[in-house]
């Protein structure tokens, strides 16, 4: 029988959360699908760890039928280890969880009974947050949350949450999108029809280091600027209309009061200097941004693989 509920988790360098994880996860599938016409599968991707995940991971596999291993042949990223597992996943309802525990496994079911009320895509909405994380990690993800807003219209509180539940339409229409770089809770945004939201649990990494620095917020951030929107673009153009006015005005200003005063002129070099700064600074940061859709256009040309799986293993 095929499976109804699929639960996707990627690991990188979690041997010390892997233990607990499954424990609890094993767990939770056993008290909450116990019914037969409710079968489960947990699909794990290994994205090129090198501790001893994806042998902690084998032994899981070898001694659980309902769970496969996609191990990648190196590091690509959280995104596309999601995307290498949902390629295998089967089941109707497909949920995505972290490995670092902080989003506790026990609130599958309940992303689980909101799915079946007919909602395409059902997000979880961490509380309490603000207790168990730093300033530093709070606010990034309110402006990740800010921007996602904007450039998909859909008004979510917490697009950074990564334990969501996927109708089966919206994982095989985002399997076919095959850009690189994508920013998944967004991109399913884009294909399901009802979206909701539910309050999950939040606590502490139970153990190890969290895997977002960072340098991987900001590239996050310009992914779903580029991504998702010509939102930087077209603001490109409005500020460049607004410094050429200013620009002119300002020319207009000197001429009228070196009229007007012909014996008094002030020194404007200085002044003139720090509009030109500002003119350069303002095209260096539009130099930027188009480098960055341009870069973007380069890697989709080229047309490589988003990953490489090496070989899922599952259970003889």
């Amino acid at each position: 029988m095929e499976p109804y509920v699929s639960i996707v988790i990627p690991i990188y360098n979690e041997e010390e959360n892997i233990p607990v994880l499954w424990g609890r996860l094993s767990k939770v599938l056993a008290e909450s699908f116990a019914d037969p016409a409710k079968p489960w599968e947990v699909v794990f991707t290994d994205d090129g760890s090198r501790d001893r995940s994806l042998a902690m991971l084998m032994d899981i596999a070898r001694a659980e039928p309902r769970v496969k291993v996609v191990e990648f042949n190196r590091n690509y990223g959280q995104h596309s280890a999601i995307f290498g597992a949902l390629a295998e996943v089967r089941g109707q309802i497909i949920v995505t969880l972290d490995a670092d525990l902080q989003n506790p496994p026990e609130e599958i079911p309940k992303l689980v009974a909101k799915a079946e009320e007919g909602y395409d895509v059902v997000g979880g909405w961490r509380q309490g947050r603000q207790q168990n994380d730093s300033f530093f990690r709070t606010m990034p993800s309110k402006i990740v949350n800010a921007v996602t807003r904007k450039t998909t219209g859909v008004k979510l509180h917490d697009y950074g949450c990564m334990l969501r539940a996927y109708s089966r339409d919206v994982v095989n229409a985002m399997l076919l999108c095959k850009e690189r770089s994508s920013f998944i809770p967004a991109l399913a945004n884009s294909f399901a029809k009802r979206i909701t939201e539910v309050p999950v649990a939040h606590a502490e990494r139970a153990a190890g280091e969290s895997k977002y620095g960072l340098w991987k917020l900001i590239n996050l951030q310009f992914d779903l600027l580029t991504s998702f929107s010509l939102l930087p673009l077209q603001m490109l153009s409005v500020l460049g209309v607004i410094i050429s006015l200013l620009g002119v005005a300002f020319g207009v200003f000197l001429y009228v009061y070196r009229l007007l005063h012909p014996h008094n002129s002030p020194d404007f070099v200085l002044t003139l200097f720090a509009v030109l700064f500002v003119f350069i600074g303002a095209q260096f940061f539009a130099f930027g941004l188009l480098g960055e859709y341009i870069g973007r256009i380069y890697q989709e040309v080229r047309d490589r693989p988003r990953y490489m799986v090496k070989k899922v293993h599952r259970a003889e």
